[in-house]
């Protein structure tokens, strides 16, 4: 995609990209041509356009549809409504569907049954639910790079676990790695944040959060590589301390490096909540330091 050089000429900056009337206008040009054909047909044509593509040779589909959805808060583009172009597809929210599975108090467990894995596309729309019902912030859209885990005991699901793209500003997070702001935005995609972790909330089972955390680090590196293509060498996660004191990941050999600036992400703008959270880092690798700070060639 090509990127406006008169500042003037912004009129949108989406992932370091600077989004000009001429973008606008293919935009335009795009939905037109494929109306009919919904969100998601509109969000390949346009990827395959400007040559969005993720590490693994996949379209950044989900990245683009984000975008979309920017243009068209600012006025600048209209989309076809949701949905369209599926055919039969369910307008019901989350809230609407049963549980996947029947809650059964489990207080005690053995531990040495435990199972992580990478869920598979069947089981996406449960794991959904659970953690839409379960977990504080809810089910939102993961856009970009990610990975989803279910973690069974004895058999039973006890826990779901999301990784996605790394927070783009985190000032603690740069401070430990050694980053400049040229370095951080060439090496950013070397990191992984930890968007979800839900323990069921009718699971009791002492350690177990922990061993979840240890089972599932002990393999993310290598289920990223599988899917997406590339190495990562740093995990990063953000605990809101008035929720939860973060033992889990101190149990886990996670590092407190400070905290957040108070401010999250609402679509292109940084808006302060006023509640920092607890940034913890758990290095992938012996050498991430090295890896994510060397001069890139």
């Amino acid at each position: 995609m090509g990127t406006p050089t008169d500042a003037e000429s912004v009129l949108l900056r989406y992932r370091r990209r600077a989004i000009g009337p001429t973008e606008v206008e293919q935009v335009r040009a795009t939905i037109a041509a494929h109306w009919g054909r919904g969100r998601t047909a509109i969000a390949r044509q346009l990827c395959a356009q400007w040559g969005w593509w993720q590490a693994n040779g996949k379209l950044k589909v989900l990245a683009c549809r984000d975008l979309l959805l920017r243009l068209e808060e600012r006025g600048l583009v209209r989309l076809p409504p949701r949905g369209a172009g599926r055919r039969g597809a369910s307008q019901h929210s989350l809230a609407n569907y049963a549980l996947p599975i029947y809650p059964w108090p489990l207080a005690a467990a053995d531990l040495d049954t435990l199972v992580l894995r990478v869920i598979t596309a069947e089981e996406r729309l449960g794991w959904r639910i659970l953690v839409d019902r379960f977990h504080y912030l809810g089910d939102k859209p993961i856009v970009g790079e990610h990975l989803l885990y279910a973690a069974y005991v004895e058999e039973q699901v006890v826990a779901c676990v999301a990784w996605a793209s790394a927070a783009l500003r985190c000032a603690a997070r740069d401070r430990y790695v050694g980053w400049d702001e040229p370095t951080k935005q060439q090496r950013l995609h070397l990191v992984v944040d930890n968007v979800r972790f839900l323990v069921l909330p009718w699971v009791r089972v002492k350690c177990l959060a922990s061993k979840v955390l240890g089972a599932n680090l002990r393999r993310l590196a290598g289920d990223w590589r599988h899917v997406w293509g590339h190495e990562v060498y740093l995990a990063e996660s953000f605990v809101d301390r008035a929720r939860f004191a973060g033992t889990c990941y101190r149990a886990s050999n996670w590092r407190y490096v400070g905290e957040s600036s108070g401010q999250a992400k609402r679509g292109n703008r940084y808006l302060r909540h006023g509640q920092p959270k607890a940034v913890y880092l758990y290095p992938l690798h012996r050498r991430w330091r090295q890896e994510l700070t060397a001069p890139r060639c």
